[in-house]
């Protein structure tokens, strides 16, 4: 029903892809991420959410033809039964279910089994093939407690009133997420955004997630120094442009799950990493195979090796796929 191609994961009895990396006729789409919902293909199916999202990225001709999938309802595809339920990764993101005479596979896409306030929980689906990430397959990441990350962020805003705190956080799920999280903990004050954030919050403000006051972090009407103390969330790639000089001698901040590296938050220059990932850590991905039991599992972009060998050691039958093209815009 599944199996590896350059293109991606295809169905030939089904005739379509799951996230495929290259433009095909029929592609179905786990979630908004470019590494995952690229452009071009001829027909998609996504979550509406996950619509919306390649839309705003994309602009609206994106794909030639789209449907909507409605979370756990069917859909017949060449004689393919197609289904998709919630992965707790993004706003909109889903896991595939693939099924036909009897058999069960489920495409994981990216997921994480923590609550996340912005987007709707990981829903644990029995199969027979479970095809999981492994973004953080190691035993060396294991997340600290979410909240007790932010609190860090908080602490720091109250020791330096007169710094800013600048934010690293992909633009897609992990920005709005920072910013619900701080919310939740209390801070009620203007949080200001990078202008690459503001379509997708806005987006998310349209789905029922309150943000909040936010504006956007910009010098042109006002001074450095309305900066300070303020906390300003943007995308990595900001920290390298000019943008980033602008703020009163900001406390550089990185909210990532590969800031459990502490050697890669010092060659990035982050002063006070925060890991907060929106995939799961070890004893996340090895507790949600053990709750499924499926009777394989297939390990895709990440970590692989260290998972097939977890798999082959507690009696599951495993592989790698070596899929080619994902990378870590959601981590």
């Amino acid at each position: 029903m599944l199996c590896s191609t350059p293109a991606g994961l295809y169905s030939p009895a089904g005739d379509f892809h799951i996230d495929p990396v290259r433009a095909v006729d029929r592609a179905l789409i786990t979630h908004g991420h470019s590494d995952h919902a690229r452009s071009g293909h001829r027909k998609v199916m996504a979550t509406q959410q996950t619509l919306d999202i390649m839309g705003l990225r994309y602009a609206g001709n994106f794909a030639g033809e789209t449907q909507a999938a409605d979370l756990g309802k069917a859909t017949e595809i060449n004689g393919v039964t197609v289904s998709f339920y919630p992965a707790g990764h993004v706003l909109g993101s889903a896991q595939i279910v693939v099924e036909k005479d009897g058999m069960r596979i489920v495409a994981s896409g990216d997921y994480k089994r923590r609550a996340d306030p912005t987007c709707t929980g990981f829903e644990p689906v029995s199969c027979d093939v479970f095809i999981t990430e492994a973004t953080f397959a190691l035993p060396v990441f294991r997340h600290p407690d979410s909240r007790d990350e932010i609190a860090k962020l908080l602490k720091s805003v109250e020791q330096f009133p007169e710094r800013s705190h600048l934010v690293g956080a992909y633009a897609l799920g992990k920005a709005q997420r920072v910013i619900r999280m701080l919310r939740d903990a209390g801070y009620d004050r203007t949080i200001y955004i990078h202008g690459a954030l503001e379509k997708l919050c806005h987006y998310y403000k349209s789905q029922g997630i309150d943000l909040g006051p936010l504006s956007p972090a910009t010098t042109e009407t006002g001074s450095v120094q309305d900066f300070a103390g303020a906390v300003v969330i943007a995308p990595p790639s900001a920290f390298l442009d000019r943008w980033a000089r602008r703020f009163p001698d900001p406390v550089s901040c990185f909210a990532s799950g590969w800031m459990r590296i502490r050697q890669r938050a010092r060659q990035q220059g982050i002063e006070l990493p925060l890991i907060l990932s929106d995939h799961c850590d070890w004893d996340e991905l090895t507790g949600t195979i053990t709750e499924l039991g499926p009777s394989q599992v297939w390990v895709t972009h990440g970590r692989e090796e260290a998972l097939v060998r977890w798999c082959e050691l507690n009696d599951y039958a495993a592989r790698p796929l070596h899929l080619v093209g994902y990378e870590d815009e959601g981590d």
